[in-house]
């Protein structure tokens, strides 16, 4: 047997949130954006990297309205969502030189939501060969970047 050791993880795990606790706005009332992850505040969305990535300048845009569904949320932040989302299209091109970006929400625990009362959507860029064999064989994901450094690229663009 393999084993691959991550302690990076054990924060995580470790710090298990209650389904009373949303991650997402216990960010957005955090005063510190830094340590939450949180790279841009617009009006009635912002913008965090997600902890646990899929790939290097992984993001989401979410609202500050805690709702479990698209259709509750606000005109104005479903606008500033797709604005935000547009705006990250164009930073993670130029930070990145992606050959593509995955944008997309997960909308219920059914649909693959790690968060699901709490809607986001994900934008991540993506490449032709980033489904490696770590990856594809080993179920393991080997990011080239940690997230001190996506986030100071990130902002740096906002």
């Amino acid at each position: 047997m393999d084993f691959l050791f991550t302690p990076w993880r054990f924060a995580y795990v470790s710090t298990a949130h209650t389904p009373q606790e949303c991650v997402f706005c216990r960010a957005a009332q955090s005063a510190n954006d830094e340590q939450t992850l949180i790279v841009h505040r617009g009006i009635h969305c912002f913008v965090i990297l997600n902890a646990f990535p899929y790939t290097s300048g992984h993001v989401m845009v979410v609202p500050n309205d805690h709702v479990d569904q698209l259709q509750k949320l606000s005109p104005p932040a479903a606008q500033e969502m797709m604005a935000l989302a547009q705006k990250l299209e164009g930073v993670l091109r130029d930070a990145y030189r992606p050959d593509g970006i995955n944008l997309g929400m997960n909308l219920g625990k059914a649909a693959g939501a790690g968060v699901a009362g709490h809607i986001h959507m994900h934008v991540l860029p993506r490449w032709f060969a980033d489904g490696n064999f770590m990856t594809t064989i080993g179920e393991t994901r080997v990011l080239p970047e940690d997230l001190t450094t996506t986030y100071k690229r990130i902002c740096e663009r906002f």
